[in-house]
Order: C-alpha cells, then sequence, then structure tokens
C-alpha cells in the first residue's frame, strides 16, 4: 500500500458506513465483500497497493502460481494451444490479469492474433499494460465481455474474489450473516440454505456462490465456441459442505498472512473464498457450456509436461515447480476446471487423474 493507505482506509470505512446506514443498519456480507475490494479508487483491487509479489518485503500480500514460477505459465500454455487449435480459435481471453505475469508468458509462447484482458481494476490495468508494452497491439484491455464471442479462455485465482454470501444455522434456524453500523456482524433469519442438506444440528457457517455462478452464466450464454480454464482453491460440493466444515472457508491476506476477519484492516487485505467446483460446473452445464475435465493443479501440470521442463531448470526454479505441484502445497487444494462450447476432445491436461465425477 502506498504512504496514502491510511487516507484510503479512512475514506472506504466512510463509504461503507454511509451504505451501512443507507441500507437501514444491515448490508448482506456479498455486499461489503463487493465494495472492500472493488470501491473505485478504495477497494482492494482498485487502489495503488502491491498485492502481488513472492516475498512481503516487496509490500505484497500473497504470491500466485504465475508469479512464483515462469514455468507454471509456460506449461499452461500447452493445454491451451491444444485448446486453441479444436475450438478453431485464435483469441486468448484472461479474466484478472494480475501484475501481468501470466500473460507475459502465454503471449512468449502462444501465436494468439488478439490477447483479450478483461480487468475491472484501474491499478492493475496499468500495472499490466507496463508490464505487457512489448506486445503492443496484440493486447487489448476490456471491462467487459462483448455479447458475442469466441475464443479460449483462461483465469488464474479469480472465482475466489467474487463476493459471497455468508450463511450461518445457529440453533437449528438459518440466517443470513451481514455487517451493521460499526462494522459489527449482524444475523438474520432467512430462506437461504446450503445446495445440500448439513448433516448434524450443530451451529455451522459458510458461503454461498450466487455472484459467481451468475459470471459463468452469462460467460456460458456469450461465448459462440471456445473453452474456458479456471485455476483456483476449492473443492466439489461434498467436501465443501462436509459437516465438520463448519467455519467456512472465508480468508483474508495481507503481507503473507492468513486470518478470518474480513472486518478489520478494510481496502488492506484481500478477502476471498473458496470455491464450490460443483456449483460453477452445475451454472455452466445449465447456461450451455460442458465440462472438458476437472483435476488438481498438480496432476494438470504433470499432464502438460511440467516434469519434463524441469530437467534444464535452475536450482530455483525446480524449487518453485515442486510448490506448484505439491500435495502439502498448491497440488491439491489448487484444482483446474475446464469447460467448453462445441465438440469434445480429449484435453492433454485432464488424461490422467481427471475427477470430472466427483463433481
Amino acid at each position: 500500500m502506498t504512504d496514502d493507505a491510511p487516507s484510503v482506509t479512512t475514506a472506504l470505512a466512510s463509504l461503507l458506513e454511509r451504505t451501512i446506514v443507507r441500507a437501514e443498519g444491515w448490508l448482506p456480507f456479498d455486499r461489503f465483500m463487493t465494495l472492500a475490494l472493488y470501491a473505485p479508487g478504495l477497494g482492494y483491487y482498485a487502489n495503488d497497493g502491491r498485492k502481488f509479489g513472492a516475498m512481503p518485503s516487496s509490500g505484497s500480500d500473497f504470491v500466485t502460481a504465475p508469479e512464483m514460477s515462469p514455468l507454471f505459465g509456460r506449461t499452461l500454455a500447452v493445454q491451451l494451444a491444444e485448446a486453441l487449435e479444436r475450438t478453431v480459435t485464435d483469441e486468448l481471453w484472461e479474466f484478472g490479469a494480475g501484475t501481468g505475469a501470466l500473460a507475459k508468458e502465454l503471449l512468449a509462447a502462444l501465436p494468439v492474433r488478439h490477447y483479450r484482458i478483461v480487468e475491472v481494476s484501474a491499478a492493475l490495468r496499468a500495472r499490466q499494460q507496463e508490464a505487457l508494452a512489448a506486445h503492443g497491439e496484440r493486447v487489448q484491455w476490456v471491462s467487459q465481455l462483448p455479447e458475442r464471442f469466441s475464443g479460449v479462455i483462461v483465469g488464474n485465482e479469480v472465482l475466489d474474489a467474487v463476493p459471497v454470501k455468508l450463511i450461518a444455522r445457529k440453533g437449528g434456524v438459518w440466517h443470513e450473516r451481514g455487517v451493521s453500523t460499526g462494522f459489527a456482524w449482524a444475523d438474520r433469519p432467512t430462506a437461504l440454505r446450503p445446495p445440500v442438506q448439513i448433516e448434524g444440528d450443530h451451529d455451522y457457517v459458510t458461503e454461498i456462490h450466487p455472484m459467481a455462478e451468475a459470471f459463468i452464466r452469462t460467460l456460458a450464454e456469450r461465448l459462440e465456441r471456445g473453452a474456458a480454464f479456471f485455476i483456483d482453491y476449492g473443492f466439489p460440493e461434498a467436501e465443501y459442505y462436509h459437516p465438520q466444515r463448519s467455519a467456512g472457508t472465508l480468508m483474508c491476506h495481507r503481507a503473507h498472512m492468513a486470518d478470518a476477519d474480513p472486518l478489520s484492516g478494510i481496502g488492506l487485505k484481500d478477502i476471498t473464498a473458496h470455491v464450490n467446483f460443483t456449483g460453477i460446473a452445475l451454472a455452466a452445464q445449465e447456461a450451455g457450456l460442458k465440462t472438458l475435465g476437472y483435476a488438481t493443479q498438480g496432476r494438470f501440470l504433470v499432464n502438460c509436461g511440467l516434469v519434463q521442463r524441469l530437467e534444464d531448470a535452475t536450482l530455483a526454479d525446480r524449487a518453485a515447480a515442486l510448490r506448484l505441484m505439491a500435495e502439502h502445497e498448491m497440488g491439491e487444494l489448487f484444482k483446474v476446471l475446464a469447460l467448453h462450447k462445441g465438440a469434445y476432445w480429449d484435453a492433454v491436461g485432464f488424461r490422467e487423474g481427471d475427477r470430472s465425477h466427483t463433481l
């Protein structure tokens, strides 16, 4: 965060307080999360904070796979090249391109005519434009999808940043969790429910994802031909709503440390929730997309040839790549969900270890 961080935080807090007052003292959490992350010029992703980086000393809050190792993008390019060929498209679309690190590797590896970045953050867009200036007019930025388009889509750690609704079962009664004045939790009885029955009668807090599912439906309706690859941390529905996962998955990240309190440090830290990949796949299917594959990130990268790339890699690159694949690091928690419209093909990233049957 820049030197004006206190003023940004104060302005964002003031905006949120006014919004809560206008909402008669109670704001549903998804609305709170939207403003905390995306309020123009103030929200976490809309202000000038560093956010992405390998080490806390850089002023960053977390590291993503493209910043961890260039081998991530180069290996992912194998699958994307196949998808471009099989869907007979020549446009690559990236949602939420972060620092531009992934785009840089994909542009070097793929002969795409147009690389379009959908970015809602003006601050991040400026950073991406600086990082990708050498690619000239091949790269274009848009703030939203066109009504109709064809191409291959990639979204790395995008779905986890889509605002979620919080619901809590207390004493056997379901409530929607919101935020009251003074930034305190406040619950109201609700008809909202998780998509599956939660066994037991113990208190239980979890998330539901109507905004992410609506995003996928819009994508499905507008995509005429192509494929989409979403890489993120999350679970299939049966694991997501396991009776023992009683505190939900909501998490915040700042200075490479995690906490579970989104009501403090507003605007200074990321707020995320794990992805319910079953819900995403069902929303896609209902809107006309089919599942091409679903696998752990580790298995997907191995299928795409990451191990072979390590033969000529430096020791540092090998160590970083192992973090991408190892089960106790990113390899198991992170998943890759691929969707497509058009003819099915046996995609290289899912030829071994496909878990589509678990969705």
